[in-house]
């Protein structure tokens, strides 16, 4: 499990670690991670899952050596809270794109409690032509703004929950739950399409992707008036990413070796597949692999920066 608190990652001049960012609204999600690493003395990082700049909310960005485990967020399920505005389907999904097609929204919102029930599950989805999915090198949207089409393959996602918060006019606010790779932008249109009156996402906020929540964010604004420590304070540790994996706990000797990427014995058999593994003094050292009388590494890390900041290494 996650650490309750996050444990600070900072020793000297080295940070490493994992922020949770409120990211606002009119900002690329590009814009958030550079003014992040500023206050952190331009350290490297990375941030995980794009964000829309007309959307806000949670943008975990990792820091330091903690770009080496971002993978695993990536791969997590998403939390969101969108107003989709029914009548009017646009080019880009959203309100930023052009009227593509109009109908009756107010004579269409019985149907929403059944459309909505009716994409909870395994659906497929075509990816938008305004996103950063590559297509012979060139991200779709460079395509779309040349006014060109790309015939995109759909793909299965999943929404896990799907559920009506409120109607105000013509919009409709919903929570959503689903699988990696979820467009919202294109859920929205998806749904106006399916009730006959066409719609987009009007407004997007991120609350979770995996066990992170919008409650533990921080925005930029506090985050800049915060000092040096009290920014370090906030940084989860990178084993934070990792946080479904078996920990295992290797000697010292064994954890020389792991860090100079050598496979060591292991008795007992260590869990098979891959493991968090950690120093006796609770340093993270890394991801590796569980093999049968093994442990071989898979990602590791350099000493001297973060301890744990898990509760469950035993």
């Amino acid at each position: 499990m996650i650490a309750e608190a996050p444990v600070a990652a900072r020793q000297g001049t080295a940070v490493d670690g994992v922020l949770l960012l409120d990211k606002p609204l009119g900002m690329s999600s590009n814009a958030a991670l550079q003014s992040v690493r500023k206050l952190f003395g331009r350290i490297k990082g990375g941030h995980t899952g794009t964000l829309d700049p007309l959307a806000t909310g949670l943008l975990p960005v990792c820091l330091g050596a903690a770009t080496k485990f971002a993978g695993g967020l990536l791969a997590a399920d998403k939390s969101y809270e969108a107003v989709i505005r029914l009548g009017v389907a646009t080019t880009t999904g959203d309100a930023e794109g052009e009227p593509i097609y109009e109908g009756d929204a107010v004579g269409s919102m019985a149907q929403v409690p059944e459309v909505l029930h009716a994409f909870v599950g395994e659906i497929d989805q075509v990816p938008p032509m305004f996103s950063a999915i590559k297509y012979r090198g060139r991200p779709l949207y460079e395509y779309a703004r040349a006014g060109k089409e790309i015939e995109r393959l759909p793909r299965r996602i999943t929404i896990y929950a799907l559920e009506l918060v409120s109607t105000s006019g013509s919009e409709i606010s919903v929570t959503v739950h689903c699988s990696k790779g979820t467009y919202i932008r294109t859920l929205a249109h998806d749904i106006g399409m399916r009730m006959g009156c066409g719609a987009h996402l009007a407004a997007l906020r991120r609350t979770g992707i995996g066990r992170f929540k919008i409650e533990d964010a921080v925005d930029l604004n506090r985050l800049a008036g915060f000092t040096e420590t009290e920014r370090a304070a906030l940084l989860y540790g990178a084993d934070a990413l990792l946080p479904d994996l078996p920990p295992v706990v290797v000697d010292g000797a064994r954890a020389e070796a792991l860090l100079q990427g050598r496979a060591v014995a292991a008795s007992p058999c260590p869990p098979q597949g891959s493991i968090r593994l950690y120093a006796e003094d609770g340093f993270f050292l890394g991801l590796g692999a569980g093999e049968p009388g093994l442990i071989v590494p898979k990602r590791m890390r350099a000493r001297s920066l973060t301890r744990a900041s898990n509760t469950d290494v035993t």
